[in-house]
């Protein structure tokens, strides 16, 4: 896991950032394009993609900058990372390919 800081938090506490405005998007729109070449993602609107039927990755504005909240595990609450600057971006490109990697992947129903 890379050294950067998570927030793992309620839903009241990451609900109080306004979602992406698509201005925000239009600046996010290299990140947003490398996020739509990753196998296993869908998006179903701007900048909120799903795994299988299953959000896992939005935007929201701020103040402070730009932040993503990503479900890093299948089963887990959205995690928080900041995605103002090229190397967050990055990092956060990082942590989707290793959540999406097949030895990360959600538990199967099998018994």
């Amino acid at each position: 896991m890379t050294s950067h800081a998570y927030v793992t938090a309620p839903s009241a506490t990451l609900a109080s950032m306004r979602h992406a405005s698509d201005e925000t998007l239009l600046r996010l729109t290299p990140l947003l394009e490398q996020l739509r070449s990753l196998e296993g993602l869908v998006e179903k609107r701007p900048g909120v993609f799903y795994r299988r039927s299953k959000a896992f990755l939005h935007f929201h504005d701020d103040p402070e900058g730009f932040f993503a909240d990503v479900r890093l595990r299948f089963e887990d609450p959205f995690t928080r990372l900041p995605v103002t600057t090229r190397n967050q971006q990055t990092a956060l490109v990082t942590e989707i390919k290793h959540a999406l990697a097949p030895a990360r992947a959600e538990p199967s129903s099998r018994c």
